[in-house]
């Protein structure tokens, strides 16, 4: 266990309850064959990938999101929040939104959602890609952890606070150089029913660079509309057991919204004061949406 990051109370056996419709099992071996060869597409090509110019690296990247999505069977929509007087922003308007909308910060924001599922990375991804941050643990995982390492991912150790300040100092020079970060601030996975106060620590590094934090909400729902738990990614479950109970789901949506950005604080009479509002600020957006 984490000595600063929580631990969420969401568990399997009390949060997984309600079943959703299923395909068939031919259809799940289906996916998640086409999941591994799209995965392993992406490590042979995350090299040359890595090579390209940022537009070019970035277009890819998202298509390659939304390939690996669509082979587990989740229908993404992207978009930013309704307001009076403005069209809905959902489906493939959503997406050009995402793409380049006013609620979407210029390059170097700090980029901070809710945290559900394994899901939610090719989910930002797939609306704007940028390096993650993530727990040192996901190094190790099979496959995936080689593909996200040489993305770029910043690796978190959240069990030696010590190390807390470099990884600060090191999302503050990415984002200081024009590429967006992002970060689950709920420090732990939850349901999507329950979540977690946003910690204001990784707040530090947008303060430090002087850039936007982008909100994003994340919600999961079936193609009737009811929400759904499925792809929650919590308590001691495994990857493997979480994938498979993923592609066994028949109509789950993702819905991500980018909502708008909220600029650097002005003077705050201490570091901690403006990380803080920050991490109030953020989390009181995603809330209002989800």
């Amino acid at each position: 266990m984490s000595v600063w990051l929580p631990t969420a109370t969401c568990r399997p056996e009390t949060c997984l309850g309600e079943r959703a419709p299923e395909v068939s099992h031919p259809r799940r071996v289906l996916r998640l064959t086409a999941c591994l060869v799209a995965v392993l597409a992406g490590v042979l090509l995350s090299l040359p990938v890595r090579l390209l110019p940022y537009g070019a690296r970035d277009r890819l990247i998202r298509l390659w999101a939304r390939v690996l999505l669509r082979t587990l069977g989740v229908t993404v929509h992207l978009g930013t929040p309704r307001t009076p007087g403005t069209p809905g922003s959902a489906g493939a308007a959503g997406a050009a939104g995402a793409a380049g909308g006013t609620a979407v910060a210029a390059d170097g924001a700090l980029v901070v959602a809710n945290h559900v599922s394994w899901l939610d990375i090719p989910l930002l991804a797939a609306g704007r890609p940028g390096r993650s941050l993530a727990k040192t643990e996901v190094r190790r995982w099979p496959v995936l952890g080689p593909l996200v390492a040489w993305g770029g991912t910043v690796f978190l150790d959240r069990d030696r606070l010590r190390t807390l300040p470099d990884t600060v100092a090191t999302v503050a020079e990415v984002l200081r150089s024009g590429h967006p970060v992002i970060v689950f601030p709920e420090g732990s996975t939850w349901c999507g029913r329950e979540s977690g106060r946003f910690r204001p620590a990784l707040f530090q590094a947008a303060v430090e660079a002087g850039a936007f934090v982008q909100p994003v909400t994340i919600r999961y729902r079936l193609a009737d509309g009811r929400s759904t738990s499925a792809p929650a990614f919590i308590g001691d479950e495994g990857l493997l057991t979480s994938l498979a109970r993923v592609v066994a789901v028949r109509g789950l949506v993702a819905d991500v919204t980018f909502l708008p950005p909220i600029p650097p604080p002005g003077p705050q009479p201490t570091r901690a004061g403006a990380r803080r509002e920050l991490a109030r600020a953020a989390q009181a957006a995603v809330e209002g949406i989800r």
